[in-house]
């Protein structure tokens, strides 16, 4: 299970009432690269794939491949305000490193 604080949900409900389509809910998922060896991919969806897990908070749907489901299982996605930078930030327990940017993990 991938868990999103308010303040991630809030971001992705924002970012779904602007979307130019139709969309109905975020993918994320793990790709190869990254300064740690892999990075994490969003970006909100018109439909889940066939095998995709589909997790719920509220109205706001998350669809995470099966492939990339081992290596987020248990993370927590936050979205966070900064002064230099906003954006999400992941704490994902089945990292072993990460690069300091948060963006990508080994």
């Amino acid at each position: 299970m991938i868990n999103l604080t308010d303040s991630a949900i809030n971001a992705v409900r924002t970012a779904m009432s602007g979307a130019q389509s139709d969309v109905q809910g975020l993918r994320i998922m793990v790709q190869s690269g990254g300064c740690a060896g892999l990075k994490y991919s969003m970006g909100l969806v018109r439909d889940p794939a066939p095998d995709d897990v589909i997790i719920e908070h509220g109205d706001v749907r998350v669809f995470v491949d099966a492939a990339s489901e081992p290596h987020i299982k248990g993370t927590t996605v936050d979205f966070v305000v900064g002064l230099e930078n906003s954006g999400f930030t992941f704490n994902n327990p089945n990292a072993a490193s990460k690069c300091s940017c948060g963006k990508s993990f080994g």
